[in-house]
């Protein structure tokens, strides 16, 4: 079960709930909601008990409170955080726990794997049919979804290829509504330059030596570049690629343009950048700047029949303008 169907719907309690998949956000979310609908707050108290994985010698413990009555309750419910820092044995001693755990109380286990992980096999797969288990797997629905309830909640709006590029963008949901939060302290409507300027990062240094190529006319090592990355990552390389480019050409006309201040993180690299900005001119970095990004609007829009060639011909144009 994905985490919002979990959220939406309320499913038949067994005696084992695995909290899976890799993203933090959803996973605290659900464990929340678990608990929630599984106890009366005025049961908790009395009927709630919580282990932290990596802290339990053995898994007696557990063992003890999942064997033990409720008391002036229905059920009692056992919460194990962490398993997923377990080595082999450790996490084949809570298998065995889980696997005697008595009808009627519950064991909710936090195992944050991947559900199709190798190595280790989710907690979930193991003990079967016999457990609920809740996808916390950061998919692009889910981040469209989380993206559209963050905005709700601070009141502001987003520009439809400024959502396409944050369900693109990198980090976890936790830093996504981060980065919200401080976009919507600049307006009520969130724009795609907003995110390009503020959000939009990758950690392959490739993308950045693309752009600096790409921007400084050398296109056959930019192209080399862009064409490492698309066999790594066939789908997703035009993105990163294309939000370096804007970075990089919006950078140089801002030292080229009258009045132009360089961003204190770029600061480092001023000389380098004036280099460019005389040889390429405001015109051409303020061109190259607005086509690269009509190019990332085209890809995470999916107006762009192949963003491969998007980003060649963004790459090319700009070497022969």
């Amino acid at each position: 079960m994905k985490a919002y169907e979990f959220f939406d719907k309320v499913p038949k309690f067994g005696r084992l709930v695995i909290i899976e998949g890799t993203e933090r956000a959803l996973a605290d979310r659900a464990l929340a909601l678990a608990i929630d609908r599984l106890l009366d707050p005025s049961e908790r108290d009395l009927n709630l008990d919580r282990f932290v994985a990596s802290e339990c010698g053995s898994f007696d413990g557990v063992a003890g409170s999942l064997a033990a009555l409720p008391f002036l309750g229905s059920r009692r419910v056992v919460v194990v955080r962490g398993a997923h820092e377990l080595r082999v044995d450790p996490r084949r001693a809570l298998i065995a726990v889980a696997e005697r755990a008595p009808e009627g109380n519950v064991l909710v286990i936090e195992d944050l794997v991947s559900p199709a992980s190798k190595r280790p096999e989710p907690l979930g797969k193991a003990l079967g049919r016999a457990a609920l288990r809740i996808d916390c797997s950061p998919g692009a629905d889910a981040r469209a979804r989380f993206l559209r309830e963050t905005l709700d909640e601070l009141g502001v709006s987003a520009e439809p290829a400024a959502i396409a590029a944050l369900i693109e963008s990198d980090g976890d949901l936790a830093a996504l509504r981060t980065d919200l939060e401080k976009l919507a302290l600049g307006g009520t409507t969130i724009g795609l330059q907003d995110v390009m300027n503020e959000i939009l990062v990758t950690e392959d240094v490739r993308a950045y030596q693309f752009a600096s190529a790409a921007v400084a006319g050398r296109a056959a090592d930019a192209l080399a570049l862009a064409h490492e990355l698309f066999s790594s990552d066939p789908r997703g390389a035009a993105v990163p690629l294309l939000a370096a480019l804007a970075a990089e050409y919006g950078l140089v006309w801002e030292v080229a343009r009258v009045g132009g201040v360089l961003p204190g993180r770029a600061k480092w690299r001023e000389r380098e950048l004036r280099t460019v900005a005389r040889a390429i001119g405001e015109r051409r970095a303020r061109a190259g700047f607005e086509r690269a990004v009509r190019g990332f609007e085209a890809v995470v829009t999916g107006r762009a029949d192949d963003p491969r060639i998007v980003v060649e011909l963004a790459t090319i144009a700009g070497a022969h303008a």
